[in-house]
């Protein structure tokens, strides 16, 4: 029998060890590894360079360089990691933070073990991934009033069916609801999305949310 794909390599940044170690424990138990750790932003952009991990799980709260500081670093360089916020805010102003600044996901701590291992798989998977508690209100922060320039229009080169899956990604919907909800399969809505992207000429769902989120029908 063929042994299961290794996990995504994670660079884990906090500032406290002790979080550090459960989270290491975590995520190793589960066949993801850690592949490095920093305790502040400076570090986890020197070390991103060196390790090209898949996904940096970044805390916001830190000495010196902040994660938020950090993420945007790390995205200005175009960086290939895919960035989990995993800290202690849940405060509306964070988390749109985070999110303009290139976050693909953001977890409150104190979420259970498999959220935290499952929303690592899914950001490496090139979901955007929000606790239960946060999904809907990125959704209303991002179409707010005044929250960022007006919606992009739907784009004409889509197919009707494009919009649709389009329409339900920008709504924060994984590929599993999207399907129920149109009933097509998981790899069918997988094609779209990818179809989507590419003509859009946009790198992930988070940037989808971002552009459309304010919009709710084609």
């Amino acid at each position: 029998m063929a042994e299961p794909a290794p996990g995504p390599r994670v660079l884990l940044v906090d500032d406290h060890p002790m979080f550090r170690e459960g989270v290491r424990f975590t995520l190793t138990r589960a066949g993801v590894p850690v592949v490095g750790e920093a305790e502040d932003g400076e570090a986890a952009v020197e070390l991103a360079r060196r390790l090209d991990p898949d996904v940096v799980v970044m805390d916001l709260a830190m000495p010196g360089a902040g994660g938020l500081a950090a993420t945007r670093a790390l995205v200005a360089e175009g960086t290939r990691a895919r960035i989990l916020v995993l800290t202690m805010s849940g405060e509306d102003t964070a988390v749109l933070a985070a999110v303009r600044a290139g976050a693909h996901g953001y977890l409150v701590k104190g979420v259970g073990p498999d959220e935290v291992v499952a929303a690592v798989r899914a950001v490496a998977a090139g979901h955007a991934v929000f606790g239960p508690e946060l999904a809907g209100r990125v959704l209303e922060l991002i179409a707010a009033p005044g929250s960022s320039s007006p919606p992009a229009p739907w784009p004409p080169e889509l197919s009707e069916r494009e919009r649709e899956v389009l329409e339900l990604v920008a709504q924060g919907l994984s590929n599993q609801r999207i399907a129920e909800r149109l009933f097509i399969s998981p790899i069918t809505v997988r094609n779209h999305v990818s179809h989507i992207l590419t003509k859009l000429q946009l790198s992930d769902r988070r940037e989808v949310m971002l552009r459309y989120a304010a919009r709710r029908d084609p």
